[in-house]
Order: C-alpha cells, then structure tokens, then sequence
C-alpha cells in the first residue's frame, strides 16, 4: 500500500523532512506539504534587487558544520556554494566603528587584548586579573550567558561584544541566551573542569580556525529550495492545518477550509506558537514545552544603492547594545559575497526580543532610519534604486537558560508515527534545521515501515 505522509510547515525544515522521506520511502510515497504563505522556504526567501538575486531572511550558513555543504553536494548543488570575499565585519560602539574581536567564542572574549580599543581599561585590567578568581561553576548548568560573562569580564563586554553577536543570531540579547544555547562548547568546556572563563574560552576555540566560517549559495537560497522541492516530488496545498488527531489507521488532519486529509505518519514543521494548538490534545506535554519558548520578531530592510557609493572595504556592522541607532546589524551584501551588477546591496536588521518594530514599525520609517543609520555609521548620505522589506514575526525562538530540558519535554511524548523539525529544537541556523529535519524523516519512515 502506499504510505501518505503530511508535512505541516513548508519553510526549509519542512522541504528538508519532504526530501528525506523520499529518499528513504521510496518513489511511491505520497507526501504532502501545507503551507499558507505565497512561496515555500519560510524565513528564507530570495528577491531580486538591483537586477540581482539577494537573500533577504538567512543569508548565510556556517561552513564548519557539514549538515548543508552535504546536502548541496547529494544534490549536485556543490558547484553553487560560494565563500565571503574575505573582508572582516566590524563592531558600532561608543559611536564608532571598531575591529571585531578575534578569537571570541560567539563573541565571548577569550584574552583582554583581543577587546583592547571596544572596552575600558578598567574592564581590560578585569579580564585580566580573571584567571586568578576563583570559578564557582556547576556543570550541567545553563545560566544566561550575559551573567557569566559580566561577573566575570565585566558589562561593556557583554553591551559590545557578545550582544552583538547574539541579536543577530537570535533577535536576542545576552540577558535572554543560555550559556549552553550561545556557546556549547564554552559550556562543555566550563564542566570539564575549566578553571576560569580565560580558560574555558581558549579551550573552546577551534583548534583550526583556516579557511571559511560562513558559506552562501550563488543565486540565493532559492536554488536550493527549488531543488528540495523538486526532488521530493511533493505535493503543495497552500493552506493551513488547524488540527491534528490520530485516527484508526493514523492521522487525520483539518485544514483552514475544513478539508480533511489523512497520513500514516505526520511532520509538524511549524513555528514553535503555531506548535500549541496543533499538539493539545495530542501530545499535551510537547504543547506546554512550545508554549514556553518565548519569541522575537524581526525586520529585514534590504537596499539597492547606485555602485559608486562609497561604501567601506568590510562585509558588515553590528551594533553594541545602548547605541543611539535603530538597526541592530548592517550587511554590506555585495562587499561580503562579491558584486554580481551595477549596484550595492545592503541589508539592515530591525528588531529585539521584547520591542515591537518588526510589528508597528512603517516600511517609510524604517527606510528613513536606515538612510539615517547608515549616514551616522559610515558617514554617507545613500540614495536607494530600489527598497525591499520583509518581517518575520514570532519567528526567532529564544534558547533561554533551560532550553535543552525544554526540548526533551516536547519530544517525550510523541507517537512514533509524529515528529517535529524546526529552529526552536536544537538550533536556529539552516544547518541545524537540516539536521532536526532528517532525524524527523527518519523516525517517521521507520515508524511506517515496520
């Protein structure tokens, strides 16, 4: 007989767990995907701007972990990935621009001279004199990075080098970030019996740190979502499930119009607030875990600006926490990855965890900070091509102190046959997302083959 499978969710968890059962269920497999928005790939999307194709949600993917360089290879897409151009990003504190830290652990100093210039001397005589405290540690904890970090090297090193670094990756801050979300292997290195935070950093550092650290794909995400798509051979209904229940010989899913569709095994690939109600009744423990996730929501303002603009030899800024500016990051896109026109690209990131920007905030005004931003960081006045805009609301999960319990309680209970993939899991980059999809995939086309 042939096996149904249902995705719920068609951003890049949901094509990756598509994908996957194909692979593993076989050409006669029937998987459906549902996903109301005009375009599947969720927060990635690739527009066209200034004549080129530019990612507006995730931009890039970490080259070191190995989840996406082999997928773009079983693809055949491993000729697309490209490499940054080698020019550094810089940090905008105390009103101006400075050398982003070197050997920092997601922004964790691990010497006082690599934040020399960033932060005061009191502060650089602090980190100093930090290998000679006494460390009180408990492994196994996950306490806010922000608080080790400033017990032990002082606020201005969270306010400008780790803030930065985390409301980047997570619409976040350091006061919201668990250690154990924010820098795993500082973690680990603290439990191992590290003597100090100096110490824990250094431990934590790679031990090669040649070659890239952060990869694209020529043309944009799309290209690899076209081909997810492609080769799962799935079938696309542009609505939304809004609810799940076991049935007799498996599921029975409601979409918005109150069609009934049924699966032998179901993937719910969805943002952890639209988890809830799908998994009430079903597994109450996972809906409870989701629940607790708190969320941010972010803007992306992406800019074409006539070529000559004089734009600096760097591939970005972010912004220290306290700055009297309203974007949190600048991407210089077309100083990063390399100019493919006649025109730069930039893009610039609104939003926290706790503000409302991305929600209230007009495209008008967020275009007059940027134009504003960019003159206060970089000193010129830019005159845009062409403006796009994008939101993500309640889409950037914060992995808080206690996230990984929060984790094992949304997986405990689940029927064989019902897997979750997604960023609220076990990390917010593309390449995590790639990996939680798969062992999704996995345990459903175990569960249906037995």
């Amino acid at each position: 007989m042939t096996k149904r499978y249902c995705v719920v969710g068609g951003g890049i968890s949901g094509l990756v767990a598509a994908y996957r059962i194909r692979v593993l269920a076989g050409g006669d497999a029937d998987i459906t995907v549902f996903d109301p928005a005009d375009r599947l790939g969720g927060i990635l999307r690739t527009e066209r701007l200034g004549g080129q194709p530019m990612d507006v949600g995730a931009e890039a993917f970490v080259v070191r972990r190995p989840e996406v360089p082999a997928l773009l290879a079983e693809l055949g897409l491993a000729g697309r990935q490209i490499s940054t151009t080698g020019v550094r990003p810089t940090i905008y504190s105390q009103g101006r621009i400075h050398p982003l830290p070197a050997d920092t652990v997601n922004g964790v100093p691990t010497s006082a001279s690599s934040v020399t210039g960033l932060v005061d001397d009191a502060t650089i005589a602090q980190m100093a004199a930090e290998p000679n405290r006494p460390l009180r540690w408990q492994p196994g904890a996950d306490p806010a990075v922000g608080a080790v970090v400033a017990d032990r090297f002082g606020d201005q090193v969270v306010a400008r080098s780790v803030d930065p670094m985390l409301s980047g990756v997570y619409a976040g801050s350091a006061a919201t970030i668990g250690i154990r979300s924010a820098a795993p292997t500082l973690a680990a290195a603290l439990d191992a019996g590290a003597t100090s935070l100096t110490d824990a950093g250094r431990r934590a550092l790679p031990s090669s740190t040649s070659g890239p650290v952060f990869g694209a794909i020529a043309g944009g995400y799309q290209v690899l979502l076209d081909e997810l798509v492609a080769r799962s051979r799935l079938r696309w209904l542009q609505t939304s499930v809004t609810h799940i229940a076991p049935d007799a010989h498996g599921w029975t899913l409601r979409d918005d119009d109150n069609r009934h569709h049924y699966a032998d095994a179901v993937i719910v690939a969805v943002p952890a607030p639209r988890l809830v109600p799908l998994l009430a009744d079903v597994a109450p423990n996972a809906a409870a875990a989701a629940a607790a996730i708190p969320m941010a929501s972010a803007a992306v303002l992406a800019l074409a600006v006539p070529g000559a603009t004089p734009l600096p030899q760097q591939s970005g800024v972010l912004v220290a926490s306290g700055e009297r500016l309203h974007t949190k990051a600048i991407t210089l896109s077309t100083r990063k990855w390399g100019a493919r026109g006649n025109a730069e690209l930039l893009r610039l990131s609104f939003g926290r965890f706790g503000d409302d920007i991305a929600q209230k905030t007009s495209d008008a005004d967020l275009q007059a900070w940027a134009v504003a931003d960019l003159r206060s960081v970089f000193g010129i006045t830019v005159d845009p091509i062409e403006v796009l805009v994008h939101r993500w609301l309640d889409a950037m999960p914060q992995y808080g102190p206690g996230h990984r319990e929060l984790t094992i309680g949304l997986r405990t209970d689940l029927p064989p046959t019902l897997a979750l993939a997604g960023n609220y899991l076990d990390g917010i980059g593309v390449p995590a997302c790639v990996a939680v999809a798969g062992r999704a995939a996995d345990t459903v086309a175990a569960a249906t083959q037995r």
